[in-house]
């Protein structure tokens, strides 16, 4: 069963989100049998290398609240990462484009290795105050997750992957996804948000249970009875 995860890397929510997934595929009856792949959504694509200013101002002015009502919302924020084991770093946080670094996603998917690649880019990202749009340090974090240089530093140099991170976007927009992070079970099945982990186990029960199965006709065969 293939569970692919539209996100993206700026989304707190999506890293949230990334660990009660994890909880609720760890209960999952046949977690051994599920695929699971993160596919690229740009928050904000026309985004420059680096966003200048104070994250917090930005966030008061995006959603036409006062400074305080920003900073709280900072804070519920903070808690609700806390509660998943993820310390979130706001005033850390540096914001810019997310392009390359839905790229160097996809090489490590390549190599076996896509969701090490997602927790480095979060962490970074989210906690550590680390720019994803500047080319040494995500080379720093895919050495981190054992990902060739020469490969790295040809991805870029070039537009390795630039066409599947544009797949992938236009995949979303096909099916309507507005919002990440959003889980899709073998294209049959989805939903958006953080959901708790029982929910998102619910999901993986239905998609499992929906999985499509050989249609055989019976007639003489051997089993393990005998023939």
């Amino acid at each position: 069963m293939l569970v692919e995860i539209w996100s993206d890397i700026a989304c707190p929510w999506c890293y949230v989100g990334k660990r009660r997934f994890e909880a609720a595929l760890a209960a999952f009856e046949h977690r051994d049998r599920v695929r699971v792949t993160w596919r690229a959504f740009e928050l904000d694509p026309g985004a420059p290398p680096e966003r200048p200013g104070d994250r917090t101002e930005r966030l008061a002015r995006k959603y036409g609240v006062s400074l305080t009502e920003a900073q709280a919302m900072h804070d519920r924020m903070t808690e609700e990462g806390a509660r998943e084991g993820v310390a979130f770093d706001f005033a850390g946080v540096r914001d810019g484009n997310t392009f390359d670094a839905h790229r160097l996603s996809h090489l490590a998917a390549a190599h076996g290795v896509q969701d090490a690649m997602e927790e480095r880019l979060f962490r970074a990202h989210l906690s550590e105050g680390r720019l994803l749009s500047d080319h040494d340090t995500l080379r720093e974090l895919a050495r981190d997750v054992g990902l060739p240089p020469a490969e790295v530093d040809e991805l870029l140099a070039g537009d390795r992957f630039a066409a599947e991170v544009r797949t992938d976007e236009r995949d979303a927009a096909s099916a309507g996804i507005t919002a990440v992070p959003f889980f899709a079970v073998d294209r049959s099945l989805g939903g958006a948000g953080a959901h708790p982990p029982e929910a998102l186990l619910d999901l993986l029960r239905r998609g499992w249970e929906r999985r499509p199965r050989l249609a055989v006709a019976d007639g003489p065969a051997c089993g393990p009875g005998g023939c």
